[in-house]
């Protein structure tokens, strides 16, 4: 009686989200109907939200009988590889896999809203006459898509594909579709402790645990598979933690060296800029990444701090509180002590 009760509150509450975005779903529904070779892609150096959408979705195409290429500038990162068991994800080759773009009926743009993030495939999507999706939550798009389903307040954007198969199909999550949309969400919302967490979200993932994800096993497989490696260059980042701004501004530092002492490379510091924000009274957290073709800069914030706007300064955009940039000029103490600079104009 109560599982009942569950799935026609949660039937009803995805009725009234639909309802906002009932014009883009019923284009989306549309554009699938008409289409065959489908395209999936993704931002540069993806994260679970955006392989896990990706997968998720190239899934349910599948399904129907779609052919469905998902094409990505960078590798899957280690700990994500868990959710392409069968290797689906491509990292794109331009003389390979450039035709797939150029013949495409569809291509859909997840997790990112600007082609700048798509690197090598930014030319070839752009010129490709595919009608263009683009599903999202960050902030700013850029114009090249129609239709957008962008919803800036959701968690992730696999919170937002859930809601869009709830609309073209209530039965169409099952455990293949249930695990990638749960770790897109469990990673893009810090393990359910970020700001976006709210109760709808849980019944959300309610329903994906109901439907085969198993969050043990993917919380292990993401977060607990780190090689001894790793864990030096977390080490070697941790003791250039510096406290700046009254304790306000936490930046910790990679540098090529460090990778280079470690055989690490960037996918390797992925969560590192958490240790900032658990230091007491610390509004921002700066994570400040030296790589062979420039600096990255990863924020973090607490509360009300834009730290979108920061990254904006740099040349890069994202959530209010979790941001990152990439500086192709200037060294990375200038990087440093520029950002740091910038920093203490928003805190509190």
């Amino acid at each position: 009686m109560a599982k009942k009760i569950f799935k026609v509150f949660l039937r009803a509450f995805v009725s009234l989200w639909q309802d906002a975005f009932m014009t883009e779903f019923e284009t989306c529904k549309n554009i699938i109907a008409r289409s065959q070779r489908f395209v999936l892609t993704t931002h540069v150096n993806p994260d679970a939200d955006g392989l896990g959408s990706e997968l998720a979705l190239a899934r349910y195409l599948q399904r129907k009988g779609k052919d469905v290429h998902i094409l990505n500038h960078s590798s899957t990162p280690w700990n994500c590889e868990f959710l392409d068991s069968e290797q689906k994800i491509i990292q794109f080759n331009p003389e390979r896999d450039a035709a797939f773009i150029l013949n495409a009926d569809a291509i859909v743009v997840l997790d990112t809203n600007s082609p700048d993030r798509l690197e090598s495939l930014k030319p070839f999507v752009l010129q490709s006459s595919a009608t263009k999706i683009c599903i999202d939550h960050h902030l700013d798009k850029a114009e090249f898509a129609n239709p957008y389903i962008i919803d800036e307040a959701s968690a992730a954007t696999g919170e937002i594909l859930y809601r869009l198969f709830r609309f073209l199909d209530e039965k169409a999550i099952d455990k293949e579709i249930a695990v990638p949309l749960y770790a897109a969400i469990m990673t893009d919302t810090g393990s359910f402790r970020f700001p976006k967490t709210n109760s709808e979200l849980h019944k959300i993932i309610a329903h994906l645990l109901e439907a085969g994800a198993d969050p043990v096993e993917i919380y292990q497989q993401v977060y607990e598979q780190s090689s001894s490696n790793r864990v030096h260059l977390l080490g070697k980042a941790l003791s250039t933690l510096e406290v700046v701004h009254d304790g306000k501004v936490a930046c910790m530092t990679v540098t090529w060296e460090m990778f280079k002492e470690t055989k690490t490379s960037e996918e390797d510091t992925d969560n590192f800029i958490t240790h900032t924000m658990g230091i007491r009274g610390v509004q921002i957290g700066l994570l400040v990444t030296e790589l062979a073709d420039g600096v990255k800069i990863s924020l973090r914030s607490k509360g009300d701090i834009p730290v979108h706007k920061l990254a904006q300064e740099f040349g890069g955009n994202g959530h209010k509180n979790a941001a990152g940039a990439r500086v192709q000029q200037g060294t990375l103490s200038d990087v440093i002590q520029q950002v740091l600079e910038r920093s203490k104009h928003y805190i509190i």
